[in-house]
């Protein structure tokens, strides 16, 4: 009876030895360190637990998921765009979790629904107008840009952009491929000029009079606005910013977004990582500091977030936007999207 005892007493202390050696999580984020590692440098203050941080590209960093398999150190994927979340999910570099905090704090459409990813902060891929060149009047949707009036009149990026693939995959999913394609082609006709740069590059050109109508994520333009360069703050102020389709489905909207890798040797600590982006702390300080909408409900949005005004969301479940990424580029291809 004293030997069991004795058993059971050195079982709980090598259990509770190896819960206090279980002090550290590793994330590889596709986030650039300024946007990301203030909330885990307060993560680390409240928890104790220390953030091991790896930055990179997001195709490279999945590309090192993939070859350092069950040895990968990382123990948190943190990427853009639900497409490259989705990309994971199927790559098989991510596993499913369950908390309930995530689930009551993120909405369903957010985040995987087997569990493989959550939504952390929300951006809106929006059509930009030149002030004194286009009454907006004459704008109502992304459908409505393959309309002639449009021709030699637009900017945006390129089609191996994720962000561009995954606005077309959402398209796909609400309007169907074939007149998804048949708008992508009379759109690609409407272009001012071959896609080439990143989204500030667009505002850019539209500024400089390359083009009337500029297709950017919105936190670009927050960036811009605020921006140290006298040159992008003079850009974005020539620019306002247009809700597309309001009187449909709504805008499109994707995440920035995260997922515990299938290798984590952290879990707790991952999971515990994942809860704490998503409570109203960080939340506010996505709105503030990246120019980004919270995921979550009742935290307050930045001045320049409220200066746009309120706008109707599409509410498809991002899962989607993987699921249709293959058709989508496709499509762009055969419409002649460079």
């Amino acid at each position: 009876m004293k030997s069991t005892i004795k058993l059971a007493l050195f079982a709980t202390a090598i259990s509770l030895s190896t819960s206090a050696l279980a002090t550290e999580v590793n994330v590889y984020s596709a986030r650039k360190e300024a946007l990301i590692k203030p909330l885990l440098d307060q993560f680390t203050q409240e928890s104790g637990i220390k953030v091991n941080l790896v930055t990179g590209k997001a195709d490279a960093l999945l590309k090192r998921l993939k070859s350092e398999g069950t040895n990968s150190p990382a123990d948190l994927f943190i990427t853009t765009d639900a497409g490259r979340l989705h990309r994971a999910k199927e790559a098989g570099v991510l596993q499913p979790i369950s908390s309930e905090i995530l689930d009551a704090a993120i909405p369903s459409n957010y985040r995987d629904p087997e569990g493989y990813w959550h939504g952390l902060s929300v951006r809106a891929r929006v059509i930009t107008y030149v002030k004194d060149k286009v009454d907006p009047k004459t704008l109502t949707s992304y459908e409505g840009l393959a309309d002639t009036q449009w021709k030699g009149r637009i900017c945006i990026r390129g089609s191996s952009n994720i962000y561009n693939q995954s606005l077309v995959a959402s398209m796909i999913e609400a309007d169907g491929e074939a007149k998804t394609e048949t708008w992508a082609k009379g759109f690609v006709g409407n272009f001012a000029r071959s896609p080439k740069g990143g989204d500030r590059d667009q505002v850019k050109a539209a500024a400089a009079g390359v083009c009337d109508l500029a297709i950017i994520n919105t936190y670009y333009l927050g960036a811009m606005i605020h921006s140290k360069d006298e040159n992008e703050r003079a850009a974005a102020s020539k620019v306002a910013l247009f809700w597309p389709n309001q009187e449909g489905r709504g805008t499109h909207v994707n995440v920035s977004g995260a997922g515990v890798t299938k290798a984590a040797k952290n879990r707790a600590e991952a999971i515990r990582l994942l809860e704490f982006l998503a409570n109203k702390q960080s939340q506010n300080w996505y709105a503030r500091v990246n120019h980004e909408y919270p995921v979550r409900a009742g935290v307050e949005w930045s001045d320049t977030l409220k200066a746009w005004g309120t706008f109707k969301a599409d509410t498809v479940n991002l899962s989607v936007l993987g699921k249709n990424n293959p058709a989508a580029v496709r499509l762009m291809d055969r419409a002649g999207w460079k």
